[in-house]
Protein backbone atom coordinates (compact mmCIF):
# COMPACT_ATOMS: atom_id res chain seq x y z
CA UNK A 1 0.00 0.00 0.00
CA UNK A 2 1.26 3.00 -0.43
CA UNK A 3 0.99 6.09 1.56
CA UNK A 4 0.69 9.90 0.73
CA UNK A 5 0.31 12.95 3.01
CA UNK A 6 -2.89 14.77 2.28
CA UNK A 7 -2.92 18.38 3.85
CA UNK A 8 -6.01 20.60 4.07
CA UNK A 9 -4.21 24.54 3.15
CA UNK A 10 -6.87 26.00 2.98
CA UNK A 11 -7.57 25.48 7.76
CA UNK A 12 -4.41 27.88 8.26
CA UNK A 13 -1.27 26.14 6.97
CA UNK A 14 1.76 28.44 6.95
CA UNK A 15 4.35 28.51 4.75
CA UNK A 16 6.84 27.10 7.42
CA UNK A 17 4.98 24.09 8.46
CA UNK A 18 4.43 22.95 4.53
CA UNK A 19 8.18 23.09 4.33
CA UNK A 20 8.22 21.13 7.72
CA UNK A 21 5.55 18.95 6.56
CA UNK A 22 7.52 18.21 3.02
CA UNK A 23 10.67 17.41 4.75
CA UNK A 24 8.79 14.95 7.15
CA UNK A 25 7.01 12.95 4.70
CA UNK A 26 10.09 12.97 2.64
CA UNK A 27 12.42 11.39 5.73
CA UNK A 28 9.26 9.08 6.88
CA UNK A 29 9.70 7.50 3.01
CA UNK A 30 6.38 8.23 2.25
CA UNK A 31 4.96 7.95 -1.58
CA UNK A 32 3.99 11.90 -1.90
CA UNK A 33 2.20 14.99 -0.05
CA UNK A 34 -0.85 16.50 -2.24
CA UNK A 35 -2.81 19.45 -1.18
CA UNK A 36 -6.18 20.59 -1.14
CA UNK A 37 -6.73 23.46 -3.63
CA UNK A 38 -8.97 26.00 -1.16
CA UNK A 39 -8.50 29.37 -0.82
CA UNK A 40 -10.70 29.54 2.38
CA UNK A 41 -11.64 27.46 4.98
CA UNK A 42 -14.19 24.78 4.48
CA UNK A 43 -14.86 24.45 8.49
CA UNK A 44 -16.79 28.27 7.91
CA UNK A 45 -13.30 29.60 10.02
CA UNK A 46 -12.91 33.15 8.27
CA UNK A 47 -10.20 33.51 10.35
CA UNK A 48 -7.95 30.91 8.66
CA UNK A 49 -6.21 31.76 5.14
CA UNK A 50 -4.96 29.09 2.45
CA UNK A 51 -1.91 29.80 0.03
CA UNK A 52 -1.85 28.80 -3.15
CA UNK A 53 -1.81 25.46 -4.36
CA UNK A 54 0.15 25.26 -7.05
CA UNK A 55 2.18 28.10 -5.78
CA UNK A 56 2.87 26.11 -2.81
CA UNK A 57 3.61 23.13 -5.22
CA UNK A 58 6.13 24.58 -7.24
CA UNK A 59 8.17 26.01 -4.26
CA UNK A 60 7.98 22.75 -2.50
CA UNK A 61 8.99 21.19 -5.39
CA UNK A 62 13.06 23.13 -4.96
CA UNK A 63 12.67 21.96 -1.76
CA UNK A 64 12.13 18.61 -1.72
CA UNK A 65 14.22 15.64 -4.06
CA UNK A 66 12.06 12.37 -3.65
CA UNK A 67 8.38 12.55 -3.23
CA UNK A 68 5.26 13.20 -5.43
CA UNK A 69 3.27 16.15 -5.37
CA UNK A 70 -0.41 17.39 -6.06
CA UNK A 71 -4.13 18.32 -5.76
CA UNK A 72 -6.93 16.81 -4.06
CA UNK A 73 -8.07 18.44 -6.24
CA UNK A 74 -8.24 21.44 -8.01
CA UNK A 75 -11.44 22.84 -9.08
CA UNK A 76 -12.01 23.92 -12.88
CA UNK A 77 -13.82 26.89 -11.48
CA UNK A 78 -10.69 29.04 -10.43
CA UNK A 79 -8.01 28.51 -13.28
CA UNK A 80 -8.75 29.10 -16.75
CA UNK A 81 -7.52 25.99 -18.56
CA UNK A 82 -4.18 27.20 -19.92
CA UNK A 83 -3.32 28.71 -16.48
CA UNK A 84 -3.70 25.06 -14.87
CA UNK A 85 -1.92 23.11 -17.34
CA UNK A 86 1.18 25.61 -17.73
CA UNK A 87 0.75 25.63 -13.65
CA UNK A 88 1.33 21.75 -13.41
CA UNK A 89 4.03 21.87 -16.18
CA UNK A 90 5.84 24.33 -14.42
CA UNK A 91 5.61 22.27 -11.45
CA UNK A 92 6.16 19.12 -13.07
CA UNK A 93 9.83 21.12 -14.17
CA UNK A 94 10.68 22.74 -11.22
CA UNK A 95 10.15 18.84 -9.66
CA UNK A 96 11.81 16.51 -12.71
CA UNK A 97 8.60 15.19 -13.20
CA UNK A 98 7.04 14.19 -9.44
CA UNK A 99 3.88 16.34 -9.86
CA UNK A 100 0.19 14.79 -10.39
CA UNK A 101 -2.73 16.67 -11.52
CA UNK A 102 -6.12 16.21 -9.06
CA UNK A 103 -9.20 17.52 -10.89
CA UNK A 104 -12.90 18.25 -10.08
CA UNK A 105 -15.96 20.47 -10.32
CA UNK A 106 -15.90 22.43 -7.04
CA UNK A 107 -18.38 22.27 -4.42
CA UNK A 108 -18.32 24.94 -1.95
CA UNK A 109 -20.52 27.94 -3.00
CA UNK A 110 -19.95 30.02 0.03
CA UNK A 111 -16.27 30.13 -0.83
CA UNK A 112 -16.89 30.99 -4.35
CA UNK A 113 -19.09 33.66 -3.48
CA UNK A 114 -16.30 35.07 -0.98
CA UNK A 115 -13.81 35.20 -3.85
CA UNK A 116 -15.59 35.67 -6.60
CA UNK A 117 -15.26 32.62 -8.37
CA UNK A 118 -18.41 31.80 -10.32
CA UNK A 119 -20.60 28.82 -8.87
CA UNK A 120 -23.27 27.14 -11.55
CA UNK A 121 -25.99 24.31 -10.86
CA UNK A 122 -24.50 21.40 -10.22
CA UNK A 123 -25.37 19.37 -13.89
CA UNK A 124 -22.93 22.78 -15.23
CA UNK A 125 -20.17 22.66 -13.11
CA UNK A 126 -19.95 19.03 -14.58
CA UNK A 127 -19.94 20.35 -18.26
CA UNK A 128 -16.99 22.73 -17.69
CA UNK A 129 -15.30 19.75 -15.52
CA UNK A 130 -15.79 17.29 -18.65
CA UNK A 131 -14.53 20.23 -20.89
CA UNK A 132 -11.51 21.17 -19.22
CA UNK A 133 -10.50 18.07 -18.70
CA UNK A 134 -10.26 17.67 -22.29
CA UNK A 135 -8.41 20.72 -22.63
CA UNK A 136 -5.83 20.03 -20.10
CA UNK A 137 -4.83 16.79 -20.81
CA UNK A 138 -4.96 17.38 -24.58
CA UNK A 139 -2.09 20.00 -23.49
CA UNK A 140 -0.15 18.65 -21.41
CA UNK A 141 -0.01 15.72 -23.84
CA UNK A 142 1.37 18.27 -26.10
CA UNK A 143 -0.99 19.65 -28.26
CA UNK A 144 -2.68 23.09 -27.76
CA UNK A 145 -6.16 24.89 -28.41
CA UNK A 146 -7.44 28.32 -29.67
CA UNK A 147 -10.12 29.99 -27.60
CA UNK A 148 -12.16 33.05 -28.81
CA UNK A 149 -13.98 33.80 -25.86
CA UNK A 150 -16.72 31.04 -25.63
CA UNK A 151 -15.34 28.25 -27.92
CA UNK A 152 -12.24 25.71 -27.29
CA UNK A 153 -11.20 24.83 -30.82
CA UNK A 154 -8.54 21.84 -30.42
CA UNK A 155 -5.62 22.20 -32.86
CA UNK A 156 -2.98 19.67 -33.69
CA UNK A 157 0.96 20.68 -32.65
CA UNK A 158 3.23 20.75 -29.97
CA UNK A 159 3.28 22.67 -26.91
CA UNK A 160 6.31 24.11 -25.23
CA UNK A 161 7.37 23.42 -22.86
CA UNK A 162 6.36 19.85 -23.40
CA UNK A 163 5.94 17.97 -19.68
CA UNK A 164 9.02 15.98 -18.33
CA UNK A 165 6.50 13.38 -17.51
CA UNK A 166 6.02 11.26 -21.01
CA UNK A 167 3.91 10.63 -22.46
CA UNK A 168 1.33 12.72 -19.85
CA UNK A 169 1.53 13.96 -16.54
CA UNK A 170 -0.86 11.57 -14.37
CA UNK A 171 -4.18 12.93 -13.69
CA UNK A 172 -6.23 11.92 -11.09
CA UNK A 173 -10.25 12.40 -11.13
CA UNK A 174 -11.80 12.41 -7.92
CA UNK A 175 -15.78 11.51 -6.71
CA UNK A 176 -18.23 8.91 -5.51
CA UNK A 177 -17.67 6.67 -8.40
CA UNK A 178 -21.19 7.82 -10.30
CA UNK A 179 -22.06 6.72 -13.86
CA UNK A 180 -20.53 10.44 -15.28
CA UNK A 181 -17.58 10.65 -13.56
CA UNK A 182 -16.35 7.12 -13.56
CA UNK A 183 -17.02 7.62 -17.47
CA UNK A 184 -14.56 10.79 -17.30
CA UNK A 185 -12.42 9.37 -15.41
CA UNK A 186 -12.29 5.79 -17.98
CA UNK A 187 -11.80 8.26 -20.86
CA UNK A 188 -8.81 10.89 -19.88
CA UNK A 189 -7.74 9.83 -16.34
CA UNK A 190 -5.02 7.65 -14.45
CA UNK A 191 -6.59 7.36 -11.74
CA UNK A 192 -9.72 7.43 -9.64
CA UNK A 193 -9.90 8.93 -6.06
CA UNK A 194 -12.88 8.43 -3.92
CA UNK A 195 -13.37 10.08 -0.26
CA UNK A 196 -14.03 8.77 2.92
CA UNK A 197 -15.49 5.70 1.99
CA UNK A 198 -16.22 2.64 4.65
CA UNK A 199 -15.08 -0.56 3.64
CA UNK A 200 -17.79 -1.93 1.68
CA UNK A 201 -18.21 1.58 0.19
CA UNK A 202 -14.87 0.85 -1.41
CA UNK A 203 -15.72 -2.56 -3.20
CA UNK A 204 -18.59 -0.88 -4.21
CA UNK A 205 -16.80 1.99 -6.00
CA UNK A 206 -13.98 0.14 -7.58
CA UNK A 207 -16.27 -2.38 -9.03
CA UNK A 208 -18.08 0.83 -10.89
CA UNK A 209 -14.82 2.28 -11.75
CA UNK A 210 -13.42 -1.21 -13.36
CA UNK A 211 -16.60 -1.94 -15.18
CA UNK A 212 -16.06 1.71 -16.58
CA UNK A 213 -12.94 1.03 -17.84
CA UNK A 214 -13.66 -1.88 -19.16
CA UNK A 215 -17.01 -0.23 -21.31
CA UNK A 216 -14.03 2.10 -22.47
CA UNK A 217 -12.04 -0.11 -23.84
CA UNK A 218 -8.95 0.18 -21.03
CA UNK A 219 -7.07 -1.18 -18.37
CA UNK A 220 -8.37 -1.01 -14.68
CA UNK A 221 -7.63 2.68 -13.59
CA UNK A 222 -5.22 2.79 -10.38
CA UNK A 223 -8.02 3.20 -7.37
CA UNK A 224 -7.02 5.28 -4.27
CA UNK A 225 -8.93 7.04 -1.15
CA UNK A 226 -8.44 10.11 0.73
CA UNK A 227 -9.56 9.92 4.24
CA UNK A 228 -8.99 11.23 7.81
CA UNK A 229 -6.25 9.60 9.87
CA UNK A 230 -5.21 9.65 13.73
CA UNK A 231 -2.42 7.21 14.62
CA UNK A 232 -0.42 7.30 17.92
CA UNK A 233 2.69 4.38 19.07
CA UNK A 234 -0.41 3.52 21.86
CA UNK A 235 -3.94 4.08 22.58
CA UNK A 236 -3.09 7.06 25.13
CA UNK A 237 -1.46 8.98 22.06
CA UNK A 238 -4.34 8.46 19.46
CA UNK A 239 -7.09 9.72 22.42
CA UNK A 240 -4.89 12.47 22.74
CA UNK A 241 -4.44 13.79 19.24
CA UNK A 242 -8.03 13.24 18.83
CA UNK A 243 -8.59 15.22 21.41
CA UNK A 244 -6.45 18.27 20.24
CA UNK A 245 -8.11 17.64 16.24
CA UNK A 246 -11.36 17.96 18.22
CA UNK A 247 -10.71 20.83 19.92
CA UNK A 248 -9.74 22.83 16.39
CA UNK A 249 -12.52 21.74 15.03
CA UNK A 250 -14.61 22.56 17.48
CA UNK A 251 -16.33 19.56 16.90
CA UNK A 252 -19.53 18.83 19.60
CA UNK A 253 -19.94 16.69 21.97
CA UNK A 254 -18.22 13.77 23.97
CA UNK A 255 -14.56 12.87 23.04
CA UNK A 256 -15.38 9.06 22.94
CA UNK A 257 -18.57 9.39 20.64
CA UNK A 258 -17.07 11.96 18.49
CA UNK A 259 -14.17 9.53 18.00
CA UNK A 260 -16.32 6.22 17.67
CA UNK A 261 -18.38 8.13 14.74
CA UNK A 262 -15.32 8.66 12.60
CA UNK A 263 -14.16 5.09 12.69
CA UNK A 264 -16.04 3.75 9.76
CA UNK A 265 -14.17 5.58 7.47
CA UNK A 266 -11.35 6.93 9.07
CA UNK A 267 -7.95 5.44 9.53
CA UNK A 268 -7.71 5.40 13.19
CA UNK A 269 -5.39 3.28 16.17
CA UNK A 270 -1.92 2.10 17.08
CA UNK A 271 0.29 1.73 13.85
CA UNK A 272 -0.52 -1.78 14.08
CA UNK A 273 -3.99 -0.84 13.87
CA UNK A 274 -3.72 1.42 11.13
CA UNK A 275 -1.83 -1.00 9.42
CA UNK A 276 -4.48 -3.90 9.58
CA UNK A 277 -6.73 -1.15 8.59
CA UNK A 278 -4.96 -0.32 5.37
CA UNK A 279 -3.98 -4.09 4.44
CA UNK A 280 -8.41 -4.73 4.47
CA UNK A 281 -8.34 -1.51 2.48
CA UNK A 282 -5.91 -3.38 -0.14
CA UNK A 283 -7.99 -6.34 0.04
CA UNK A 284 -10.83 -4.25 -1.10
CA UNK A 285 -8.88 -2.58 -4.01
CA UNK A 286 -7.75 0.16 -2.56
CA UNK A 287 -3.84 0.81 -4.31
CA UNK A 288 -2.62 3.93 -2.28
CA UNK A 289 -4.13 6.03 0.13
CA UNK A 290 -4.11 9.86 0.86
CA UNK A 291 -4.44 10.51 4.61
CA UNK A 292 -6.00 13.50 5.96
CA UNK A 293 -3.72 14.85 8.47
CA UNK A 294 -4.90 18.17 9.90
CA UNK A 295 -2.70 18.79 12.94
CA UNK A 296 -0.35 20.54 10.87
CA UNK A 297 2.02 21.21 13.69
CA UNK A 298 2.38 17.20 14.63
CA UNK A 299 5.34 15.82 12.85
CA UNK A 300 5.91 12.65 14.75
CA UNK A 301 2.44 11.56 13.48
CA UNK A 302 4.29 12.00 10.00
CA UNK A 303 6.52 10.05 11.21
CA UNK A 304 4.40 7.33 12.56
CA UNK A 305 2.62 7.25 8.95
CA UNK A 306 6.21 6.30 7.41
CA UNK A 307 5.75 2.63 9.59
CA UNK A 308 2.45 1.84 8.29
CA UNK A 309 3.94 0.69 4.45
Amino acid sequence: MRINLMIEGQEDVTWPQWVALAQAAEAAGLEGLFRSDHYGSVQGRAERGSLDAWTTLAALGALTERIRLGTMVSPTSFRHPSILARSVVTVDHVTAGRVELGMGAGWNQAEHERFGFPFHDLATRFEVLEEQVEIVTRQLAGERFDHDGRHYTLRGGEARPPAVQQPSIPLIIGGLAGPRSAALAARYADEYNTVFPTLEEVGVRRQRIDRAAEAAGRAPLRFSIMTGCLIGADQGEVEERAARLKQRSAAPGDLRAWLEGLRAAWVIGTVEQAAQQLAQLAEAGVDRVMLQHQLHDDLDMVALLGQLG
